[in-house]
């Protein structure tokens, strides 16, 4: 199993955000992660990616515990993620902010750059040209030497995506991919994710929007206060009358005819 998270807990003082919720990730698949507004997906995301510590409990990743390690540390094993408002420097362009996704690059340590330039370049090259290979792949090519700041919100989402694919991640945390996106580019990322996905790329994705979430996942895990609530194929648990209490008792919406669950969600494009 690529990604297993055993027994784990988090408390904040009084509060307890998350009580034994266990769940797995296997390579070469789509995992979903699902839940009512509050019940817990944001602290577990940042306990996977190591911004947050637990109270209790394991992750393994790739049969290496994790829980105790940064995030830097935890996104060079191959564990990188995405946020759902994206960090990506405004004031930089395009191309800028993929070549900051290659990680452990040659030149970023000084004696490497002074005494071997030529591989140094090299490097670079090849770098340049998988950024070109991504940046077409999402059709963000012809923005490549425009600000990040000046795409549209999906480009932003689109361009995060990528950015991380520099890193060559093993699993990629996607946290709401196509949450403020104009329709018309949802279809366009959920492509690009199969396409990845095709290609051997595993992936969590924590999403609000059902249609996307039947689209693409294999397994699906719902939260609910803080516990896991369902685990398994994704029509079965969608299917389960306590996951739909769930989510009426939250004030959402789990309908298999409607998009979206747990709340509403805008449409930036």
């Amino acid at each position: 199993m690529l990604l297993e998270v055993n027994k784990v807990s988090r408390h904040f003082g009084g509060l307890v955000a998350l009580q034994d919720v266990s769940l797995t990730a296997a390579a070469g698949q789509i995992t979903g992660l699902i839940g009512p507004n509050g019940s817990g997906k944001t602290t577990l995301v940042h306990i996977i990616s190591g911004f947050l510590r637990p109270s209790a409990g394991q992750i393994l990743f790739e049969g290496q515990a994790i829980e105790q390690l940064k995030p830097h540390q935890i996104a060079r094993l191959g564990l990188c993620r995405t946020f759902q408002i994206t960090l990506n420097p405004q004031r930089m362009t395009v191309m800028e902010n993929m070549l900051l996704g290659a990680r452990q690059q040659l030149g970023e340590r000084l004696l490497m750059a002074a005494l071997h330039p030529q591989a140094v370049r090299r490097e670079e090259q090849r770098n340049l040209d998988r950024a070109w290979h991504l940046l077409e792949m999402v059709k963000l090519q012809h923005h490549a030497n425009e600000l990040a700041g000046g795409l549209s919100g999906g480009q932003k989402k689109l361009l995060a995506l990528v950015q991380v694919l520099m890193a060559d991640p093993r699993l990629i945390l996607l946290d709401e991919p196509v949450a403020g996106v104009n329709p018309r580019l949802i279809d366009d990322i959920v492509e690009v994710i199969k396409t990845l996905r095709k290609g051997g790329q595993s992936f969590l994705i924590i999403e609000h929007n059902m249609a996307v979430i039947r689209e693409l996942c294999d397994t699906l895990c719902v939260l609910d206060m803080g516990h896991v609530l369902a685990e398994g194929p994704v029509e079965d648990v969608l299917g389960r009358e306590d996951v739909l209490r769930a989510y009426i008792a939250a004030g959402g919406q789990l309908d298999p005819d409607t998009a979206v669950a747990g709340g509403g969600q805008s449409t930036e494009a």
